[in-house]
């Protein structure tokens, strides 16, 4: 366990995203037994899946770029790489807003050390900065789902990282397309960003941590980090990114207050919707 002190350290002095951290942890980790010597093993595969909706401000989508590429470069993420079995994973990243709005800008890559790290980095900056429409969570995991079918790797284990500043308002309810997931054996972890500290629209909602937890994530070992302030934006990424390839879980986690229940309607977004659209 002292290969990952140094993440635990992290975690446990509070300084990323503000100090707020959740994880919802379910069940046992499911691993699959695959030969670890075989050229396509690989310790994970990654989805990075990044909010472009409207409701990101445009230098918010600059800084999770920069955040995402700087990530994969950083000590942090390649000593987590060095720390799995196969030493390596593999990942794809796609952008997405509305149900029909999903663009991969990183196809499947192997991360072996850090030249392919560097590579990824610079296909990750290369490609503009765009801003979509809609906020659609659903859309972004339907997506996702079928990217672990189309790679040629076989991982120990499948997440899908999902950043977003807003609650799902367009497409399939969150929660179908999350189980869906679930029952493929995929984990789900979560970035919800909340760095404006008021509402300063009406989708905007307070609660998009628990909505977060509560609607969102799932799967064995799945967590989530909150981003509250600007300047920690890129920490946040960078260790949420190192925790995923070592395959680690936040020390502790909060608990809802009625478990079976969520404390935020999972169907919130799209009623937020339906109101505006009668003004």
């Amino acid at each position: 366990m002292r290969k990952y002190a140094w993440l635990l350290r992290v975690l446990i002095a509070g300084s990323l995203a503000g100090g707020n951290v959740a994880s919802t942890a379910v069940g046992n980790l499911g691993l699959q037994l695959i030969d670890k010597d075989a050229p396509s093993s690989v310790d994970v595969e990654l989805v990075i899946a990044v909010d472009v909706s409207y409701s990101m401000d445009e230098d918010e989508l600059v800084v999770q770029r920069e955040g995402y590429a700087q990530a994969v470069t950083s000590k942090e993420f390649l000593q987590a790489l060095k720390a799995g079995p196969s030493k390596r994973l593999a990942v794809t990243y796609f952008e997405w807003s509305a149900s029909d709005d999903q663009k991969i800008i990183v196809p499947w890559r192997l991360i072996d050390g850090p030249e392919s790290a560097d590579a990824l980095a610079a296909e990750i900056m290369k490609t503009p900065v765009r801003r979509g429409s809609r906020t659609s969570i659903s859309g972004a995991i339907r997506f996702a789902v079928p990217l672990f079918d189309q790679d040629r790797y076989h991982g120990l284990r499948r997440v899908i990282d999902i950043s977003g500043d807003g609650a799902n308002n367009e497409g399939a309810p969150v929660t179908v397309a999350r189980n869906a997931a679930l029952e493929k054996g995929i984990t789900i972890n979560g970035l919800p960003i909340m760095m404006k500290r008021t509402a300063v629209s009406m989708m905007d909602i307070d609660d998009l941590d628990s909505y977060y937890e509560d609607c969102v994530i799932g799967g064995p070992g799945s967590f989530m980090l909150v981003i509250r302030e600007r300047e920690k934006f890129k920490e946040a990424i960078r260790t949420k990114l190192a925790m995923e390839v070592a395959g680690l879980t936040p020390a502790y986690r909060i608990v809802s207050v009625a478990e079976s229940e969520p404390r935020v309607s999972c169907g919130i977004g799209e009623e937020i919707w339906e109101r505006r659209s009668r003004w």
